[in-house]
């Protein structure tokens, strides 16, 4: 495999998935001061405004603006599955800037079915894995659990706040079988949402009201990315 790799990065070079400079080797997919871009950015609360009823405290990596902007488009929506395991990483380093080595339970936001066909697989489910791999090798103690079902819905991209309001209220469910094997899991960890981009931060609010009918409290929601329609504060801890 390692072989085939570097034939193909001789055969068929792409584009950075930050800036889409030419050019680029295929198993890095990122130049190097996209690298340096992102590499510098420092998690931070942040939180909508106006923020919906119910969100938890959020923390995100950086803007939601090129090149961790374009990096997350390619690797979500352009197949560019390479983009994974760096997301992943980058994903991991803002849950242990918040859960300061204390054991965690990471829930990752769930695609509809829909989208994960799209996507060849549950994008942020394969992230989170991967934040948890490394959370795990840097001392730190995380587990991962499926509670959620994504229920059909249209594509949110061009929803205005109060629409994505409306539509998060019943876009997600947890599944019944899975409640008691949840309680049991997040005792004693801090339970943080994890997802790639804070928006309006409906989706995070709703989830976190789900889970704390079944009597798990969400302590964060943390993102690899927020849009301009927040305030960033310095992180207070959970």
């Amino acid at each position: 495999m390692r072989a085939y790799e570097a034939l193909a990065d001789l055969i068929l070079p792409t584009s950075c998935a930050g800036c889409a400079v030419s050019g680029v080797s295929l198993r890095s997919g990122v130049c190097a001061d996209c690298v340096a871009a992102v590499a510098a950015m420092r998690p931070r609360e942040t939180r909508p405004t106006p923020a919906p009823d119910g969100l938890p405290l959020c923390v995100s990596l950086g803007s939601y603006a090129d090149p961790l902007r374009s990096m997350i488009v390619n690797y979500k929506d352009r197949n560019r599955h390479r983009l994974a395991k760096p997301l992943g990483a980058l994903l991991g380093a803002v849950v242990a800037e918040v859960a300061a080595r204390r054991p965690v339970l990471l829930i990752p936001v769930p695609d509809t079915p829909g989208a994960a066909r799209e996507r060849h697989g549950d994008h942020m489910a394969r992230l989170t894995r991967i934040a948890a791999r490394r959370l795990r090798a840097a001392g730190t103690a995380a587990l991962i659990a499926y509670p959620l079902k994504a229920m059909p819905r249209a594509d949110s991209t061009h929803l205005s706040a109060a629409d994505r309001a409306r539509t998060a209220r019943d876009a997600f469910a947890v599944r019944p079988a899975r409640v008691t094997g949840l309680r049991a899991v997040a005792r004693g960890r801090l339970i943080f949402v994890v997802d790639d981009v804070l928006t309006t931060g409906s989706t995070l609010a709703v989830i976190s009201e789900r889970l704390a009918e079944t009597g798990v409290e969400v302590a964060a929601g943390v993102t690899l990315a927020a849009t301009e329609l927040r305030r960033d504060v310095p992180i207070h801890g959970v």
